[in-house]
């Protein structure tokens, strides 16, 4: 019983240090310098489970290319129509702000709550395929458990729906 109550103590301390680190900034990593597009290609997925990529499929010896490929998003009207749709939903979103807005590009930062972990996420016209391409990565940790997927997958539902 003694050995529960300290293991009590200690997940605890550690959940508290954790937030704490959070509040405090020292979980939100370096924002990439590397983001954009170059020669209509985003930049790769992460080498680990944490970044979806509509592009994954160009790279096709990179580690993570089947967990990372997503489908890329649907035009509604012409490539800045979308664009201005996917911001308007964005700017809806907990957490989400909104960093670059260019002919063709938007580059939005999400970060959570609690913990204000950052995940980047990018969106460009593709004009030759006619869609937006995507992609969406955490800063840090070695999986996201699925959020960037999940929050590229809620920002489409929106979009169909509007």
């Amino acid at each position: 019983m003694v050995i529960i109550k300290w293991l009590l103590i200690v997940v605890a301390l550690v959940v508290i240090t954790g937030v704490i680190a959070g509040q405090l900034g020292l979980l939100k990593g370096t924002p990439p310098t590397d983001l954009g597009v170059r020669e209509g290609k985003l930049k790769p997925p992460s080498k680990t489970p944490n970044s979806v990529s509509s592009q994954a499929s160009l790279y096709p010896d990179h580690p993570q290319r089947a967990y990372a490929s997503i489908a890329p998003l649907s035009m509604k009207g012409d490539g800045a129509a979308t664009l201005s749709q996917i911001a308007s939903i964005i700017k809806t979103m907990d957490g989400a702000q909104i960093v670059k807005m260019e002919p063709g590009y938007l580059y939005v930062q999400f970060t959570t709550r609690i913990m204000k972990y950052v995940d980047d996420a990018e969106f460009y016209f593709d004009p030759a395929a006619g869609v937006i391409q995507v992609r969406s990565s955490s800063r840090l940790g070695s999986s996201d458990l699925g959020v960037n997927r999940e929050r590229i997958e809620f920002i489409r539902q929106k979009l169909e729906s509007s």
